[in-house]
């Protein structure tokens, strides 16, 4: 594992054995902007990469095509010939990689989806220059990345002309869990809690380019207040720049999430519509699949309710962020806010969605790791209302875990209210599940239990710090 990479170390492996592999290999690489994708690749590949280029966001085709040919120029490649389209690139590209040799060869095109303007043929250029040359060959590895997923799915994964079934390896790059978030943030230069280092990650999540903006000479308040709060803070502009570089007509995205946003549950297609007077055909549609695939909110629909329609959730905790404190508030300080009733709505909510997200780490914590589960939420009926319980695992031993998140800054207490609420619901889930499998009562919460009388309802407690194994 090379040291300057923290974290990634299945996505090394697969980069490894591509490398090591006796034929030429085809690797696509997907994630959010900003997650380090192309900072993986040129670490990794150091020495052998040969050719790097990328699109340019919102670029001509003839933009693209001189960049690309730029980039040979810059790199050697003797040619008068100027290049009037994509398969002429690709045919340049093919003789500068024959000048090299017979050693391997690791080429990055990066940023693919804009290389793809509209009519350019640019795909069929690639898909010529793969099957027609490429293949042939034992000493190419080409790694191709994007950060608008959607487009990475639809043209290239999924693809079914002919580049189907070509790509040999795919990876998705996830934002850091805690584990590499502390590790990254201490490789900066800083001392915090594991308390800190988590409220930094539900302002931000664990996006690296984010979590690089962070100085360690100021206070994480301090830093949220200059990233933020200041006008011309990085994470203040990156909001519109973030969802423009990922999507056409980013407006009706930002709307999507701005009404997510209000919605802690989440909401049905039909409230979304509502709440966005958008149009209900397929470019909602369109919209919905590319935020989910760009990681930005989740689907789900209650175990026990088959049919019912499927619910969208907000799950991005830097849109979240912004869009409860910095889009809708003038605050003069985060420290202002902290503490307050504002601060413990946001903070229980994305704590919850901090431990969706570490549901391996909380496996590993109840000893489970090895058994095979399924994760899945459940809407059921709590007194006069409805209530929600975002995680429950069921195991394929006969045990159900039903898993409550709640944040506080002291031992969480269990009242005798919230023990009788507990029972219902375990009541509830018994009947839901035929009582074919023992349930058991699992807490997740910042700073554990205190020792209530009524604590002996909760079979496993699960802490913050369990969520940085």
């Amino acid at each position: 594992m090379k040291e300057l990479i923290i974290g990634r170390q299945a996505e090394q492996v697969v980069l490894q054995e591509a490398f090591e592999s006796s034929k030429s290999e085809f690797i696509a690489i997907c994630g959010r902007r900003r997650v380090g994708k192309t900072f993986l690749v040129k670490e990794f590949f150091e020495n052998e990469l040969v050719f790097q280029t990328a699109g340019i966001h919102q670029g001509t085709f003839a933009q693209q095509i001189k960049s690309f040919h730029q980039e040979l120029l810059n790199c050697g490649l003797k040619s008068d010939k100027e290049p009037k389209d994509w398969l002429d690139i690709f045919f340049l590209l093919r003789n500068y990689l024959e000048s090299l040799g017979a050693q391997r060869k690791v080429i990055l095109l990066d940023e693919l989806p804009w290389m793809d303007t509209p009519k350019s043929g640019f795909l069929a250029a690639l898909e010529h220059f793969w099957n027609s040359w490429v293949t042939s060959r034992h000493d190419i590895v080409l790694i191709v990345c994007g950060s608008a997923t959607s487009w990475m799915m639809n043209k290239l994964i999924n693809n079914h002309g002919g580049l189907h079934d070509r790509l040999t390896r795919d990876i998705f790059l996830p934002p850091f869990n805690l584990h590499d978030t502390r590790l990254f943030l201490e490789r900066k230069g800083f001392h915090l809690s594991n308390y800190e280092v988590a409220e930094c990650y539900m302002a931000m999540g664990g996006t690296p380019y984010y979590l690089d903006m962070l100085n360690p000479a100021l206070s994480l308040a301090q830093n949220i207040d200059y990233l933020f709060l200041n006008r011309y803070g990085g994470l203040r502009r990156e909001f519109n720049n973030l969802y423009a570089s990922l999507f056409k007509n980013s407006k009706d995205y930002i709307e999507v999430v701005r009404a997510l946003s209000n919605k802690r549950m989440g909401m049905t297609r039909d409230e979304i519509i509502k709440a966005t007077k958008l149009n209900s055909g397929g470019g909602l549609t369109s919209i919905l699949e590319n935020l989910e695939s760009c990681d930005f909110l989740r689907t789900y629909t209650s175990f026990d309710m088959p049919g019912s329609p499927q619910i969208y959730q907000l799950v991005d905790f830097y849109t979240f962020f912004y869009m409860r404190f910095i889009e809708k508030k003038d605050l003069s300080s985060w420290s202002s806010i902290q503490g307050t009733s504002e601060f413990y709505s946001w903070a229980g909510l994305t704590f919850e969605l901090l431990a969706l997200v570490h549901i391996e780490q909380i496996k590993k914590r109840l000893g489970i790791s090895a058994i095979k589960t399924r994760e899945q939420v459940w809407r059921c009926k709590d007194g006069d209302g409805a209530a929600q319980v975002d995680l429950v695992i069921f195991r394929d031993d006969p045990t159900i875990n039903l898993c409550e998140m709640k944040f506080s800054m002291k031992p969480f207490n269990i009242s005798a209210s919230y023990e009788q609420n507990l029972r219902n619901k375990l009541e509830m889930l018994a009947n839901a599940t035929n009582r074919k499998k023992s349930i058991q009562i699992t807490m997740v919460t910042a700073s554990g239990l205190d020792n209530s009388s009524h604590k002996s309802i909760v079979s496993n407690e699960v802490t913050l710090d369990d969520l940085f194994e």
